[in-house]
C-alpha cells in the first residue's frame, strides 16, 4: 500500500529534504545514538536525507534503511555512497507489511513518515512487531499548526492551511506532531516519553532563516503552489502575498517559530 507524498518527488523536493535535515541535525538527532553491532531499521528513508546522519553518528550501528519507492532508495544509496558510509543496506519494502521477521531488529527510527500515512496505528503496530522486546523506537513529526511568525499575514495563513488540507485530503495529518502520545502509546509500546522541539528564528539566527524558515518551510508551502491555483484554493494574488510574506519573516524585522515531536519508547 503506497501512500501519497504530498510534496512530490521532484529534484527540488530532494533538495529540500536535504536542507531540511543538515539545518536541524543538532535540533532533532543530538541525542539518537545507536550502539556498536546493534541492528537499527530506518524506515521510510526517502532520499536518505535523515540516513546519512544515522550513519555518520552510529557509525558501528548494523543499519537498514527502508522505503516503498525504488527511485528514492537509489538516490539515498548514490548519498550514502558519496559519503563513504558502509554500515547502512537498502531494501524496498511497505511500512504496513516489513520484510522482517518479529523480534528481529533492536532499535527502530522513523523520520517525517506518519505524517503521510493514511494508517499510522497501524504502521506503528507493524513496527512493534518487527522490534526485540526490550527495543527502542524513535519517532519524530512536525506540526503546521504550530508554526508562529511575524509579521504576520492572513494570506499566509491561508497558503499553511492550503497544504495542510491537501495532505487530510491523501489521508495523511501535517499537524500529526501533537499526536504521538495517544498514537505510540495505543499502538502498544510503553515508557512512551516526548520532547517538543522548537524552532525559533530571527535575524540573530541567520543559518535558521535561510536553513529552516526559507529553504525548509517556506519552500515546502511554495511547492503546492500549481495544485492550490488549479483548484481554486486561493485566487493567484492572495497565495503570491502569502508566499511572499513567508519569505518576509525571514527579514530582518521576522521572527518565525516552528515545534517538531520527538517520541522515544520501548517495547
Amino acid at each position: 500500500m503506497k501512500d501519497p507524498y504530498v510534496h512530490g518527488y521532484s529534484s527540488r523536493e530532494s533538495v529540500r529534504l536535504q536542507d531540511q535535515a543538515q539545518t536541524l541535525e543538532e535540533i532533532l538527532h543530538h541525542d539518537t545514538r545507536y550502539p556498536p553491532h546493534c541492528r537499527v531499521l530506518e524506515i521510510g528513508c526517502g532520499v536518505g536525507a535523515q540516513t546519512v546522519i544515522l550513519g555518520r553518528s552510529s557509525p558501528r550501528a548494523d543499519i537498514t534503511s527502508v522505503d516503498i519507492s525504488e527511485g528514492s532508495i537509489r538516490t539515498a544509496r548514490e548519498k550514502v555512497r558519496n559519503a563513504g558510509m558502509e554500515n547502512i543496506r537498502f531494501l524496498c519494502g511497505d511500512i504496513y507489511r516489513l520484510p522482517f521477521t518479529p523480534e528481529s531488529a533492536d532499535h527502530i527510527f522513523v523520520c517525517f513518515v506518519l505524517e503521510h500515512l493514511r494508517k499510522p496505528g497501524r504502521a506503528l503496530r507493524e513496527l512493534r512487531r518487527v522490534m526485540k522486546t526490550g527495543g527502542s523506537l524513535t519517532v519524530i513529526e512536525g506540526d503546521h499548526g504550530s508554526a508562529l511568525f511575524h509579521p504576520e499575514n492572513r494570506q499566509a495563513q491561508e497558503a499553511i492551511r492550503c497544504l495542510v488540507t491537501l495532505q487530510e485530503e491523501q489521508g495523511g495529518n501535517a499537524c500529526i506532531g501533537r499526536e504521538l502520545y495517544p498514537l505510540v502509546t495505543d499502538a502498544g509500546f510503553r515508557e512512551v516519553l516526548v520532547s517538543p522541539r522548537m524552532i525559533y528564528a530571527d535575524a540573530n539566527r541567520p543559518d535558521l532563516q535561510e536553513g529552516f524558515t526559507r529553504c525548509t518551510f517556506t519552500a515546502m508551502i511554495e511547492g503546492v503552489e500549481k495544485e492550490v491555483l488549479a483548484r481554486g484554493m486561493m485566487g493567484e494574488a492572495g497565495w503570491r502575498e502569502g508566499i511572499a510574506a513567508l519569505y518576509r519573516t525571514s527579514g530582518p524585522r521576522g521572527t518565525f517559530c516552528y515545534t517538531f515531536f520527538k517520541a522515544t519508547a520501548v517495547k
